[in-house]
């Protein structure tokens, strides 16, 4: 009597499905940079004989040789044009060996995996456009008579949602098996834990909520549980791989044996798990153990592990990520703002510290940058005075964040530290030398670029994971800033690092102090020419008030990439004494010649002169 797969489903008796086919295809010798879907049309006797293979051994549930069978990952072999061949010779290669084995109740789940690319807001494909390459294949499969879509290893829950609803609008009424991957901390690399997942595709609608891929039959058990206790009334697959990979001799093996898989086919009975099978180096003998272990009655159920259930607490860490600062909101309502350089004591006493922060505040600063041992000298750690100044006075601050003596252990570890003080804003810059500070002989190399540590921040670790792709629970919501010299003599060398540093996330820039105000409008327009749009990225120019003649001629020929015209130097030579007010009023009258161009000014006192800077933000020109 035949069974339609959706009564099948709906039996007591768990449904057995087939195991992995690259592991077998490998082995066959199939090179593991091939298009494994193409080889349903070039070579189908041997995708047949695998599937056969594993009907032979017990499998009810076969899928079809179509993971990547979607446009995008067809596109990379130049098969693109081919999507409804490919996936149809997949279901019809089932269909035959299904047939020629004999079997009554045997079905065919066409497969459906991940589209390999970013989808906005984590990368540039509209979510309308991976619908529509999700429904293309998906119509493909059903056409050609899959009895169910099996959508699996999917590492993103919203791209799983995508394509479950794709399914919903072209194969309405056939059965949807949706699962997920997990990392070894049973999180998704997006940060979800399984109780999280597997509500949210209840909510979808989907028909069996499952787990594959992943690692071994111990966490997919673990997993699973979770996913039930959070679903008590939910149908559940799970598709373990044969324990965690290792290389042996050039060689990736599994571990798991196949009676380990059979013990576990139990255990997922027992936890009431509907479709079980197997993925990455599974074979059909392990499938054939677990045939042997279901149909044995005299098997003992093993005793189920212990289950620990995250908290709801616990579950929050994966939450989305908190809004962007303050910052981030007052650099695009179109208010020119203010920034001031701090640099931290040589001491533990902040006092003074938060005294000019104060007086700061009070002129009408916007945001506090606190520099990380400015010129290489030793100073009290940044993240410490981030954390008081907000603490004490209630403004954000701007913690500089140096690529130069970190590796990238430490670049990670000290971003997420930052953001459990609740600093939310980053400067992102190389760092100056070690040779020219207290300890020339300290450590100074790096492992990440500053465009790319801006890459890895807004991409990775604002997504809710490491460079490794590990989850880090809960995303980050840094506000990421770079750093810009308008000034530059090579305008298109800077432009082209800018570009780098744009692409990679960075949502404002800290530029270099600027004394002549054509070079600003020269950069701008240099930079439309080459890009072919105005420059959107917001600037906040840097302004440096001179202090004295000394002081201006040292930074005109010390400080590279700045220069000070010779009319500036004779203005500071002639003011005498009276220097510093001087520098101070030249600073304001830069400021009101470029205040249209950027966005706000990044004020840069020397010699802690923090009232001096406070008499530049007093600047009547620039406010009004």
């Amino acid at each position: 009597m035949s069974v339609s797969l959706r009564q099948r489903l709906e039996s007591d008796l768990p449904l057995l499905a087939d195991g992995a086919m690259g592991t077998l295809l490998h082995s066959q010798g199939v090179p593991i940079d091939g298009c494994f879907d193409h080889y349903n049309v070039t070579q189908p006797d041997l995708i047949k004989g695998l599937h056969r293979a594993y009907l032979d051994a017990g499998a009810e549930l076969i899928e079809t040789n179509t993971f990547g069978a979607n446009r995008l990952k067809l596109q990379e072999h130049g098969l693109e044009d081919q999507v409804v061949a490919i996936n149809a010779a997949g279901v019809a290669l089932v269909r035959e060996a299904i047939r020629e084995s004999g079997r009554q109740n045997a079905y065919a789940a066409g497969s459906v995996g991940p589209l390999g690319t970013g989808i906005l807001p984590y990368g540039r494909l509209k979510v309308e456009d991976a619908h529509a390459i999700f429904a293309e294949q998906i119509m493909a499969l059903v056409a050609a008579g899959a009895d169910a879509i099996i959508c699996e290893t999917f590492t993103h829950i919203d791209e799983l949602v995508i394509a479950l609803e794709a399914a919903r609008q072209v194969a309405a009424g056939v059965p949807v098996i949706c699962e997920m991957t997990f990392t070894r901390d049973d999180r998704t690399i997006s940060g979800h834990l399984p109780g999280a997942v597997a509500r949210r595709l209840a909510d979808a609608g989907a028909d069996v909520i499952g787990v594959n891929c992943s690692g071994g039959p111990a966490q997919i058990v673990r997993v699973v549980r979770q996913m039930k206790d959070a679903v008590p009334d939910g149908r559940f697959s799970a598709m373990p791989n044969a324990g965690f990979p290792q290389t042996v001799g050039g060689r990736m093996m599994y571990p798991a044996t196949t009676e380990y898989f059979g013990e576990n086919a139990l255990l997922l009975r027992a936890i009431g798990v509907s479709v079980i099978g197997g993925c990455c180096g599974t074979t059909p003998d392990h499938i054939q153990s677990m045939r042997a272990a279901l149909d044995d009655p005299a098997h003992p159920t093993p005793a189920l592990p212990r289950l620990v259930i995250r908290s709801p607490e616990e579950e929050a860490d994966s939450a989305a990520a908190e809004m962007p600062s303050e910052l981030y909101h007052k650099l695009h309502n179109g208010k020119f703002l203010f920034s001031v350089e701090m640099a931290p004591p040589r001491s533990h006493n902040l006092e003074r510290l938060i005294d000019a922060a104060t007086l700061l505040r009070d002129a009408g600063a916007d945001v506090l940058d606190v520099a990380d041992s400015p010129t290489a000298r030793m100073r009290l750690s940044p993240w410490a005075a981030c954390s008081v100044l907000q603490t004490r006075l209630g403004m954000e601050t701007v913690l500089h964040f140096p690529v130069r003596g970190r590796n990238l252990l430490r670049v990670q570890g000290d971003l997420l530290g930052a953001h459990a003080l609740g600093v939310r804003n980053l400067f992102v810059v190389m760092g100056d030398p070690t040779r020219i500070g207290d300890y020339p002989e300290a450590m100074d190399n790096y492992d990440i670029a500053p465009s790319g540590l801006i890459r890895l921040v807004k991409q990775r670790m604002n997504a809710g994971v490491d460079q490794a792709g590990n989850s880090i629970g809960q995303p980050t919501s840094f506000t990421v800033g770079c750093a810009l010299n308008m000034g530059a003599d090579d305008p298109d060398k800077e432009i082209d690092v800018l570009r780098k540093k744009i692409e990679a996330g960075a949502d404002f820039a800290l530029g270099q102090p600027v004394f002549e105000p054509a070079r600003v409008e020269r950069f701008l327009k240099r930079y439309e020419e080459i890009v072919g749009e105005p420059m959107r990225l917001p600037v906040m120019l840097g302004m440096m008030p001179l202090y004295s003649l000394r002081h201006a001629r040292f930074i005109d020929n010390e400080i590279p990439g700045i220069s000070i015209p010779p009319e500036i130097l004779k203005r500071m030579e002639s003011a005498g004494e009276s220097a510093a007010q001087e520098g101070v009023r030249i600073a304001q009258e830069l400021l009101s010649t470029l205040k249209d161009y950027v966005r706000g000014a990044y004020i840069i006192p020397a010699f802690g002169r923090y009232d001096l800077a406070a008499q530049v933000i007093d600047s009547v020109a620039v406010r009004s």
